[in-house]
């Protein structure tokens, strides 16, 4: 097995207090046509920096092979990370010993009738109502790390590791207030121009990754967020731009279709309050994200729904779908890990559920847009890697047998169901 824990797994469940970098709430996945969120919207940009080192690296194949040549190219590549990192705009945080009532600037700008301060208030109470669920299901503490910005900003990260159900399991919500790059924003929007002003911007989400112990528990991701520009300097009638995006899946090692219809169901009942389109939408546009394209296509999981890019009807509708949907995380996750946290298993069942913990990290480090951003541009580690599990495994050439329980998950994998009507 590969351990991919890190010596924190071991501390006790007391409140830390470190310099910390914002969570992958706001580096997620976002659609193939456009960018969303604070990080997440310099991606192009990211690749497009980065693009000159890597051909460089495949320029010469000879030069390659001295350590001088490999040098360089670390070199250039850094340099392009650090260039990507300075033009998103995002001051250094700071820690601090306990969260603010509100990340919110306090210049009364963002008062609380606004949708900024009404989306942190709702991403605030998504995590604490979730992180209560959790840990009275799992009877250990969360660890605490808040920070904030100078400039307005910040974040509480919350992880539990090694309890009494959960290998891991974190909730982490941000808020951003940077400036993006006008390339960047026009990509973003679809809008065109030659202005080079950089476009001030707010972001704000939350994101969570749960890995439980018990192989015949599933793991669930979910993440919501809202994105919002602000005219340039100097431009005062300039049009803001503004969407919502999120998404919940599961990713079960066994795959038991009562969990599954359960959970697709109650996500569906969600979407249904406010249109009846949502769900079919929601859950292609997942399917058609979580493929590991290396392993034939296989999905990260059995999806759920996923959506961005979101502006198509009023903020008030979209802030109330937000709502909800985070609202459904715990009725759809929480009696799924209940009924299985105590079920028997067998080492063989127990290193399937580590070959499947694989792809999770294969999909993450390799296409999750959000974590090859962060790791590209220098961020913080341990919040850039807080959705992997604490141990996964690699087995060479493992071949489920034909008509076994593993085959039939790898089946669900590549061939997405219809798990509810």
């Amino acid at each position: 097995r590969a351990s991919l824990h890190t010596s924190s797994a071991r501390r006790t469940h007391t409140c830390s207090r470190r310099t910390t970098l914002p969570p992958p709430a706001l580096h997620r996945a976002t659609s193939a046509a456009q960018v969303t969120m604070a990080s997440a919207t310099c991606v192009p940009m990211a690749a497009a920096t980065l693009r000159p080192s890597v051909q460089q690296a495949r320029g010469s194949k000879a030069s390659l092979r001295t350590r001088g040549a490999r040098t360089r190219t670390q070199q250039s590549v850094s340099r392009g990370a650090r260039k990507v990192a300075m033009a998103v705009g995002i001051e250094q945080e700071v820690a601090i010993d306990e969260a603010p009532l509100s990340l919110l600037r306090e210049d009364g700008a963002d008062d609380a009738s606004s949708m900024r301060a009404r989306f942190e208030k709702m991403i605030r109470n998504a995590q604490n109502e979730i992180v209560a669920a959790i840990e009275e299901l799992d009877g250990s503490k969360f660890q605490e790390d808040a920070w904030t910005r100078p400039g307005g900003g910040g974040g509480i990260s919350r992880v539990l590791q090694n309890g009494n159900v959960f290998e891991k399991a974190g909730v982490n919500v941000s808020v951003v207030y940077g400036q993006m790059p006008p390339d960047a924003y026009r990509a973003a929007t679809g809008e065109s121009g030659t202005g080079k002003e950089m476009i001030p911007f707010f972001a704000a989400g939350i994101s969570s990754v749960m890995h439980p112990k018990n192989p015949m528990a599933p793991t669930v991701h979910f993440n919501y967020r809202y994105f919002e520009t602000d005219a340039p300097a100097g431009a005062e009638a300039a049009p803001r731009s503004w969407w919502f995006g999120g998404g919940t899946d599961l990713t079960p090692s066994y795959i038991f279709e009562d969990d599954a219809a359960h959970f697709h169901g109650t996500l569906k009942g969600a979407c249904d309050k406010h249109d009846a389109a949502f769900y079919p939408r929601f859950k292609t546009w997942a399917d058609d994200y979580f493929i590991i394209k290396h392993r034939q296509n296989e999905r990260r999981g059995i999806g759920g729904i996923f959506f961005d890019d979101m502006n198509d009807r009023s903020q008030e509708e979209l802030l109330a779908f937000a709502t909800d949907m985070a609202g459904a995380v715990v009725p759809a996750y929480v009696p799924l890990v209940a009924k299985h946290m105590d079920d028997e298993f067998t080492e063989t069942e127990r290193e399937w559920q580590q070959m499947r913990r694989g792809r999770y990290v294969e999909f993450n480090l390799v296409y999750d847009r959000g974590t090859t951003f962060g790791l590209r541009t220098g961020g913080r580690i341990e919040s850039i890697l807080m959705s992997l599990p604490l141990t996964a495994r690699w087995q060479y050439d493992m071949q489920p047998a034909e008509g076994s329980r593993e085959a039939d998950a790898i089946d669900a994998f590549r061939n997405p169901r219809t798990w509810v009507a």
